[in-house]
């Protein structure tokens, strides 16, 4: 579920707004038994696009206040007994102007706060967009135990596993010979029949 309702990691009002409506959601958290909230680098509007976009690389003192903020985060998340995951997007095609959106930079983030507060949400559908090399990926964000979740969906399209050109097999063996035990979530559009879209996903991680 979402860790926060409003609000951006790297300007101080936007940061205040993201950590006081993150409290909120500790509070649903708390009543659901969720023990995940996750992260952007700012809102997104109902299109998926930046309340507060970036044009550009984020400046230095943006990485600064979100480092902060992810810092306060992690200790909301530990006295809670909650994670906070922050989440890679893709700028391509869905998010344009959300800071900090690549894997290698909440890879960077997550790893300067280094509390258990606080894991990465590895979208290997973003990642393929603005990355690639998933493997590679997953095996050095699983090196730092940095990994809280990983979402996926196939590329293009966004639809479920064996829809496109990402070799979900091979990542599931990947994150068997890791010992990877932790969440794989399915964030895609069924290509078909949802039924149909489920057994696909099922089948592509099933060794």
């Amino acid at each position: 579920m979402t860790g926060y309702i409003r609000g951006t990691l790297a300007d101080p009002d936007g940061a205040a707004e993201l950590l006081r409506t993150a409290e909120e959601s500790i509070k649903a958290a708390e009543h659901l038994g969720c023990p995940q909230l996750n992260l952007h680098g700012t809102g997104l509007d109902g299109e998926g696009l930046p309340v507060v976009p970036v044009t550009g690389d984020a400046t230095g003192e943006m990485w600064i206040t979100a480092h902060r903020t992810l810092t306060r985060l992690a200790e909301l998340g530990e006295s809670a007994g909650v994670t906070f995951t922050l989440e890679n997007l893709n700028t391509a095609v869905d998010h344009p102007g959300v800071p900090f959106a690549t894997a290698a930079d909440t890879f960077s983030l997550v790893a300067a706060v280094d509390r258990p507060g606080l894991r990465m949400n590895l979208d290997l559908y973003h990642a393929q967009i603005g990355e690639g090399n998933l493997i590679e990926l997953i095996r050095r964000a699983h090196s730092a135990s940095l990994i809280g979740e990983i979402q996926v969906a196939d590329v293009p399209g966004r639809c479920e596993p064996g829809t496109g050109e990402i070799n979900y097999p091979a990542i599931a063996r990947a994150l068997t010979d890791l010992g990877y035990d932790g969440t794989v979530a399915l964030e895609a559009w069924p290509s078909g029949d949802s039924h149909t879209a489920m057994e696909r996903f099922r089948a592509a991680f099933t060794l």
